[in-house]
């Protein structure tokens, strides 16, 4: 008997038309039938927003032969929730696959990623999902070192599974010579936020922000100091933000209401 093929949701936040994306469904086409819902423009940097106050747009595209694909106007978690309410309409996928981000959802990243959102969205929905994000935030970054590895992440999450409301953060290092993979804990950081001030023709001030990565956090069991080593991280991630440790302590406290 034919072994049914799995089918993988890819997202991103980059973009459809963006370069990671396009090696991500070249992977999954190794492993199963593709179906592709991203933003039509980029969206780095939107987290888990959703779209409220307008409408959304959701086009079907032909860019890549082969492959089911469509463009919407709204965030990374807006492709999700579409993808699954839509397209799939209550037949969910077997895996949802994010990225490949252009630049690392590493430690305090994984907050501000729409491409990781996308896979905790996915990850809420009760698909096994995974965001996979490349050290290089180039157009021409090049991917081919990634794609060994992301076949072999995917192939033993569609065989084994994940943890209840578990996802995977993917990150790799930039260069050739990645040395293998390591299971880690997110590393301790934060941004150091800076604003460039400008101002407009109409002599209105206006802001960029930029600012600067600040690691507080050494331990060589992280994220971080594998990246830096040359090996590609591996996060299981949750989205129950419930700090479970405190509690005991909370309940401790007294209420004098």
């Amino acid at each position: 008997m034919v072994k049914k093929k799995p089918t993988i949701l890819v997202v991103n936040d980059d973009g459809i038309t963006a370069p990671g994306i396009k090696v991500l469904i070249e992977e999954m086409q190794k492993l199963g039938h593709v179906v592709v819902v991203a933003p039509d423009s980029p969206q780095s940097g939107m987290g888990h927003a959703i779209t409220i106050g307008k409408p959304l747009r959701l086009d079907k595209v032909n860019l890549y032969e082969g492959v089911e694909m469509y463009k919407c106007s709204g965030t990374p978690v807006d492709c999700v929730k579409l993808a699954v309410n839509k397209i799939f309409k209550g037949k969910k996928p077997d895996i949802c696959v994010s990225g490949i981000n252009h630049g690392l959802n590493n430690s305090i990243n994984v907050l501000y990623s729409g491409t990781m959102s996308a896979a905790v969205e996915g990850a809420i929905e009760s698909i096994p999902s995974i965001g996979f994000s490349l050290d290089d935030f180039t157009y021409d970054a090049n991917f081919d070192p990634c794609r060994p590895y992301i076949v072999s992440i995917t192939q033993q999450v569609l065989n084994n599974g994940l943890p209840k409301n578990t996802l995977l953060n993917v990150n790799f290092p930039q260069g050739n010579d990645i040395k293998g993979i390591k299971i880690c804990r997110q590393a301790g950081a934060r941004w150091v936020e800076e604003f460039d001030e400008r101002v407009d023709p109409h002599n209105r001030d206006y802001f960029w922000l930029t600012g600067k990565f600040q690691l507080e956090d050494r331990g060589e069991d992280t994220d971080a100091h594998a990246l830096n080593h040359g090996y590609v991280s591996v996060v299981p991630t949750q989205y129950d933000m419930t700090a479970h440790h405190a509690i005991p302590e909370l309940n401790s406290w007294s209420f004098d209401v």
